[in-house]
């Protein structure tokens, strides 16, 4: 980023460091106990990419605040990554986990709450038929069996720097000379990716049609707007031009709406009338207890039913013991019906206008070559004049140490974004103060900077 004084961006980054630590003592603590037990000193790796030198340690939270042990209270805008897009707790959500959890929690058997959730499912996304899952990874996993098995075509094909959870054939990244090679940081990938996978840009229609002709892609799995390398919007005309391409090759599409539900209740499909074969989500339908769904349309339900249904599905492949339990049914009906409501967006959509529109105005009130995007109740921004069309592009204009010296800035300021990305999300609990908060921290981040 040029007009950026790298010696200056340095030290403001050593200030918040030394800030942060004499703010954290409790977690400071607790980070150096949890190495003696956990693997990098946290229950789950991508823990430890919080700003600062050490990872803080959460005490308690609630709608849109979260306070670690320290005392310290923060905006959440982060939101577990969206799978507490439904605020901290919700009464809703809280209420039906506890009395479900007091009359059975894993039976192995269907409740009333399970065919509740189906016909709300389809209702919101127009998929006919619903199973369960514990994670959108297992969601995905799940949905490329049936694609590859009602194809008989052994290879999917994804965007590059998707992200649809910890699926092999999906952490592939295309590179500049056209070949395919694991994502960087993809632990022990079980085979070349090429032998899967065929990997295209994100709105690129010549290189998409290229990609199917071959006829052996099973299925195009896509989040219908790019969110985790970043927002990335289809172009207009982007997702017609893809279904039609998809059902003139055979080829089956899968979207994943786990983060784009943030667009509405029914998600982008919804919003925007998409007509997938399969559907995949997770994160936010149960409250913050682990659940995901998906769904399929009638002919490809009809197609797959005997298979899925056999003397040996328990070994298909698909599901799991704990999928579908009674208590995640309960938690996800309760979620449903009385949280992720079309009122909450209603009130949702609007605060992100509200923090795209204050992050806007500081950066054209120091004249700056950055840009903000928003998708529904989720909105970012970047470094970079203009937002990007693809994966590539979206994934060269990162600014590691400008997004450190960002994210730490706020953090000490009460400000959670999500780590991985300039992000924001509201929940129904969210405030246009808790808004007004962040563009007031942003503003001083930015003024700071260019001091």
């Amino acid at each position: 980023m040029t007009g950026i004084d790298r010696t200056h961006l340095a030290a403001l980054h050593a200030r918040e460091e030394a800030r942060f630590a004499d703010t954290h003592p409790r977690s400071a603590a607790l980070a150096v106990e949890a190495r003696d037990a956990l693997l990098g000193g946290v229950p789950m790796n991508w823990m430890a990419r919080w700003p600062g030198r050490f990872p803080v340690f959460a005490d308690r939270a609630t709608g849109s605040h979260i306070t670690d042990v320290d005392g310290n209270t923060y905006v959440d805008l982060c939101l577990g990554d969206t799978g507490a897009m439904t605020g901290h707790s919700p009464g809703p959500s809280v209420a039906a986990i506890d009395a479900r959890s007091r009359s059975g929690i894993s039976m192995m058997l269907p409740t009333e709450d399970a065919a509740w959730v189906g016909r709300e499912m389809t209702r919101r996304f127009g998929l006919a038929r619903w199973q369960f899952a514990t994670s959108a990874t297992d969601a995905n996993r799940f949905a490329l069996r049936i694609a590859r098995a009602l194809t008989g075509r052994p290879k999917v094909l994804v965007f590059n720097w998707c992200y649809h959870g910890t699926v092999d054939e999906t952490l592939v990244t295309l590179h500049d000379d056209g070949t395919l090679r694991p994502r960087d940081g993809h632990i022990g990938p079980p085979v070349d990716p090429a032998l899967t996978t065929r990997v295209v840009e994100f709105n690129d229609l010549a290189a998409l049609e290229r990609a199917l002709a071959a006829g052996d892609v099973a299925c195009v799995l896509a989040e219908p707007a790019m969110t985790n390398i970043g927002i990335i919007h289809p172009d207009p005309g982007f997702h017609e031009a893809l279904r039609d391409l998809t059902r003139r090759s055979g080829t089956l599409l899968v979207i994943d709406e786990t983060h784009t539900i943030c667009t509405g209740p029914g998600g982008y499909t919804a919003a925007h009338g998409l007509e997938p074969d399969l559907l995949t989500i997770g994160k936010p339908l149960a409250g913050g207890i682990p659940a995901a769904a998906f769904g399929l349309s009638d002919a490809v339900a009809g197609r797959i039913l005997d298979a899925a249904t056999g003397d040996d599905c328990d070994v298909s492949g698909i599901g799991g013991t704990l999928a579908g339990n009674a208590l995640t049914l309960a938690a996800m009906r309760a979620t449903l019906d009385e949280v992720l409501t079309a009122e909450a967006f209603a009130r949702m959509i609007p605060l992100a206008e509200r923090w795209t529109d204050g992050v806007q105005g500081v950066i054209d009130a120091h004249g700056l070559p950055w840009s903000v995007t928003r998708l529904g109740a989720r909105a970012e921004y970047w470094f970079l004049p203009e937002r990007p069309r693809d994966g590539g592009t979206a994934a060269a204009g990162v600014d590691h140490a400008l997004d450190a010296y960002m994210h730490l800035h706020a953090m000490n300021r009460g400000i959670l974004l999500t780590p991985f990305h300039n992000m924001a999300l509201m929940c129904p609990a969210t405030t246009e103060a808790d808004v007004d908060r962040h563009t007031q921290v942003f503003a001083e981040a930015v003024a700071e900077l260019f001091t």
